[in-house]
C-alpha cells in the first residue's frame, strides 16, 4: 500500500472515530475489521480499555461450515454471534464503528444481523 493511500485510510478511520466519540462520549462501540478473506467484530469499552465481546470468521465453528469466509452469509453469521455475545455480557446499546470502510455489502450484513440478535445502534 502506498504511503498516500495509507494516510487517506488512516485519516478516514480517525475522522469516523472522532465523530463517534464527540457525539456519544463514553459509549461502548462495535468495531468492525474487514479484509479480502475474513471479517471480525469487537465490542469495546473505551473507558476501561477492555474488549467485552468478539467474533470472527476465523473461528472454528464458522471455518467448518463455510468454505469461503469472504461472503455476506459469513458476515451475517459473525454479526449474529457478536450480537448474542454482547447481549450475554450485558451490553445492549453500542455505537457502530465502521472505521475507514463504507457501510455496504458485508459490513451492512453484519450490522443487520447484530441488530436482529439484540444490539441497538
Amino acid at each position: 500500500m502506498t504511503k498516500v493511500r495509507e494516510n487517506n485510510v488512516t485519516r478516514r478511520a480517525r475522522r469516523v472515530r472522532h465523530k463517534l466519540r464527540s457525539m456519544n462520549p463514553g459509549a461502548i462501540r462495535l468495531s468492525v475489521h474487514r479484509s479480502n478473506t475474513n471479517i471480525s467484530a469487537q465490542v469495546i469499552d473505551d473507558s476501561k480499555g477492555h474488549t467485552v465481546a468478539s467474533a470472527s470468521s476465523l473461528e472454528k465453528a464458522l471455518r467448518k461450515t463455510n468454505a469461503n469466509n469472504a461472503n455476506m452469509k459469513t458476515a451475517a453469521e459473525v454479526g449474529k454471534m457478536i450480537g448474542e455475545r454482547a447481549v450475554k455480557a450485558g451490553i445492549v446499546e453500542v455505537v457502530f464503528d465502521r472505521g475507514p470502510l463504507r457501510y455496504s455489502g458485508r459490513l451492512k450484513a453484519l450490522a443487520d444481523a447484530a441488530r436482529e440478535a439484540g444490539l441497538k445502534f
